[in-house]
């Protein structure tokens, strides 16, 4: 069966409902609180090249508007290297499961990722 690693914060409505559509599915579940501990950058470095750098920062949170970084006009890529010190500008949840990767609340690709786990399994029967 497929693991994954959810990388949010405990207060985040986003990351709450990831965790349980996983526990629900009987996926274990690896949780990294970004609060105590922010991704690394060779980890947020797998989502940003899936989706882009842009992708992983929240332009609508409250950090990043408390922060002035909507008139600041940074690059995507500067807004990463912020992130790694202010985790709250990045979209959470991000999930990763082996190669897949996901920004946000995505079931319809866990979902995927949860299939094909399954029909992996039935394979090697």
């Amino acid at each position: 069966m497929i693991q994954v690693q959810i990388f949010g914060f405990t207060d985040c409505q986003e990351t709450r409902k990831a965790q349980r559509f996983f526990k629900e599915r009987g996926v274990t579940v690896h949780f990294v609180d970004m609060k105590e501990r922010p991704a690394a950058r060779g980890e947020l470095g797998r989502f940003a090249q899936r989706f882009g750098a842009a992708a992983l920062i929240d332009r609508e949170g409250s950090s990043f508007k408390a922060l002035g970084l909507r008139v600041a006009g940074d690059s995507p890529e500067r807004l990463v290297e912020k992130a790694l010190i202010e985790p709250r500008l990045l979209r959470t949840p991000l999930v990763r499961s082996g190669q897949y990767v996901a920004i946000g609340y995505q079931p319809e690709a866990w979902q995927a990722w949860v299939d094909a786990a399954k029909q992996g399994a039935e394979r090697a029967r």
